[in-house]
């Protein structure tokens, strides 16, 4: 295949990708992962931003993983900073995907507390990947300061989050099952709960922690 085929050929995945079949959306973000070129990077992460089905977006995810990080980490990082609500969760998502420890500058408090819940629970997701070695306790403290915020799913991410940072969470959420806010000692007990059995219902976790809280104890 000539050169000028394949430019052809590439071209025509990028356009595929706003096709209104999902399907087709999909194979084009293969496509397009599958032969990465510099010129793929800022239409890929353009549809992030405005891609609805949740499959199409790993893929466009995926495809973007496929390129050098050194053409796809500005622009992501670019894109966390002045993007728009699922652009920036979707950016998020890619930088935690690529994994370079180099952008964890981008990983703010503000960040961490965005008022946006898909914005937020997608940076906390990240920060535990990107975290530089010996940060891991600070960022605890900085995710700590969310608990109780949100519903079920929100919380549960937050959960996972601190969870995932090991025994560095201990201090910042024991410190929590102390909060004179009701939702939020419920919620670091949860999390605590979690800890000690992954493998346990969130709901039930809650549920536990609620009627602890309400008896006025701290689990211990």
């Amino acid at each position: 295949m000539t050169t000028s085929e394949t430019d052809t050929q590439a071209l025509r995945a990028l356009a595929a990708l706003a096709h209104d079949d999902p399907s087709v959306r999909l194979r084009a973000a293969l496509a397009v992962g599958s032969a990465p070129g510099p010129g793929n990077v800022r239409p890929l992460i353009g549809r992030c931003a405005v891609e609805p089905e949740f499959a199409v977006r790993e893929m466009l995810t995926w495809a973007l993983t496929r390129h050098e990080a050194s053409a796809a980490v500005p622009l992501l990082v670019d894109e966390v900073r002045t993007g728009q609500g699922q652009a920036r969760s979707q950016a998020l998502h890619t930088l935690s995907k690529i994994g370079d420890r180099r952008v964890w500058p981008v990983i703010t408090p503000a960040l961490l507390a965005d008022p946006d819940d898909e914005v937020a629970r997608s940076a906390w997701r990240a920060a535990v990947v990107l975290v530089p070695e010996g940060e891991e306790q600070a960022l605890a403290v900085g995710l700590a300061t969310q608990l109780g915020r949100g519903g079920r799913e929100t919380q549960l991410s937050l959960s996972r989050a601190l969870v995932a940072l090991g025994e560095a969470m201990l201090p910042a959420v024991a410190a929590a099952t102390r909060h004179p806010d009701p939702r939020v000692r419920t919620h670091a007990l949860a999390t605590e709960r979690l800890r000690c059995d992954p493998d346990a219902a969130f709901e039930f976790a809650i549920e536990e922690a609620k009627r602890v809280t309400a008896l006025g104890g701290s689990g211990r």
